[in-house]
């Protein structure tokens, strides 16, 4: 099987493991089946060439794109930079991609959407995602159901579909949680790699990054356990089953 492309930003290394772990085990693949490449410490290869690999996905992470060049870190905006010059050739030529979080953004800016932090952002939590009538005919989302819950945390949000965007998903709190571009590019708003213990190592990594109150961490550990998230998770392991090739 060619290797999938897996493309992480999160700069803490406990983050960006416990991260990489999650798509392996919700994707049932082996770290052998994969190219595991950390923006925040290495670069693109010179020459990578992507039709050497099943696929592509991206993680998330706490830099946002919407952001003025001078509030970001110089990390945040290499990898940003990294990442978008990826997004004309997998766009042009609809190469399979899953974006998480981050990547909705990515692909969103790429498109030329309007991406900020004015409305749609979420609190870290969970929320109520329900299927459009797109989506239930879309095959990354065979055996999600109608409605499900998704953890999720994020600043900014797209604010309108994309031209040429197909809405998959929607939520009340934000009504763009996926879309797809082409056949075959995917992004969501929520995490479908994320699990309670998941959600877990992030919230107390990213207590002091300003999305929540650093007091509020206890109890969203608590919520998030009790959280009931199962669903998303078949979005990713439909990604690897349907894109997995010889």
């Amino acid at each position: 099987m060619k290797p999938f492309l897996i493309l992480q930003l999160r700069p803490e290394a406990e983050a960006s493991d416990d991260e990489y772990q999650a798509f392996l085990d919700k994707g049932g693949l082996t770290a052998e089946q994969t190219h595991r490449i950390r923006l925040d410490c290495e670069d693109i290869p010179a020459g990578l060439d992507l039709a050497n690999y099943s696929g592509v996905i991206v993680g998330g992470g706490p830099g946002c794109v919407s952001d003025r060049p001078e509030k970001k870190t110089a990390v945040e905006a290499r990898i940003e930079a990294a990442v978008l010059a990826m997004m004309p050739q997998i766009c042009a030529q609809d190469i399979p991609f899953l974006g998480c979080c981050y990547g909705i953004s990515v692909l969103g800016a790429h498109l030329d959407g309007v991406v900020n932090k004015n409305r749609y952002f979420e609190d870290v939590g969970t929320s109520n995602c329900e299927v459009t009538e797109a989506g239930r005919g879309d095959a990354l989302l065979k055996g999600v159901p109608d409605e499900f819950s998704a953890f999720v945390g994020h600043k900014e949000a797209l604010q309108e579909l994309p031209n040429g965007g197909v809405h998959l998903v929607s939520s009340e709190t934000c009504p763009f949680q996926m879309i797809r571009f082409g056949r075959n590019v995917y992004a969501t708003q929520f995490h479908p790699e994320a699990d309670s213990q998941g959600f877990e190592v992030r919230i107390g990594i990213y207590k002091d990054k300003g999305y929540f109150a650093p007091e509020d961490a206890g109890r969203l550990v608590e919520m998030c356990h009790a959280a009931d998230v199962h669903a998303p998770e078949l979005i990713l392991r439909n990604f690897v089953t349907i894109y997995a090739q010889n």
